[in-house]
């Protein structure tokens, strides 16, 4: 059985790491992008992670240009507006695809796990939201407007 801690992503900076140094971890994996309308969630983002990362918390940023192309096109673009406009420290990703033929096999997971609203896999919008439990298992699915302080209730139970 696959699970989250299974995968290999590449960060931000290109470097490739495995998920499963977030083992054991309570995750909140999230397709990002940074000319949304979603976009200020990133200073909720940000204190949920300051909040809870002492108790075992990890926020795991995907940057995705595919909705209406909102996202810088350079991950150094990205990483530095995430910096500058939104102190962020959790961990940001290199740029992804989250639907199509070329989404990227963690993506293509996620949504095979947690469907959408209806039934849905594809993702419809940046910001969509998966919880992941400390065993590596997708919990729940949010969708883009629901406001990260929202989802405090489902982490603490889960940490």
């Amino acid at each position: 059985m696959t699970k989250i801690t299974d995968f290999t992503v590449k960060t931000i900076d290109q470097e490739e790491i495995s998920l499963s140094q977030f083992t054991g971890k309570v995750l909140l994996i999230v397709n990002v992008a940074s000319k949304c309308g979603f976009t200020p969630q990133y200073a909720a983002l940000q204190e949920l992670y300051d909040t809870y990362r002492e108790r075992g918390f990890e926020i795991l940023a995907f940057p995705c240009g595919q909705f209406m192309n909102q996202e810088f096109n350079t991950n150094e673009e990205i990483k530095q507006f995430c910096s500058l406009q939104y102190h962020i420290s959790f961990p940001l990703f290199a740029k992804v695809d989250v639907k199509g033929p070329n989404a990227h096999p963690l993506y293509t997971y996620l949504t095979e796990q947690e469907k959408g609203l209806l039934g849905s896999k594809a993702i419809k919008w940046n910001f969509t939201k998966f919880l992941i439990n400390r065993n590596g298992e997708v919990v729940a699915r949010f969708a883009p407007s629901t406001k990260p302080e929202q989802l405090k209730q489902d982490i603490e139970r889960l940490l």
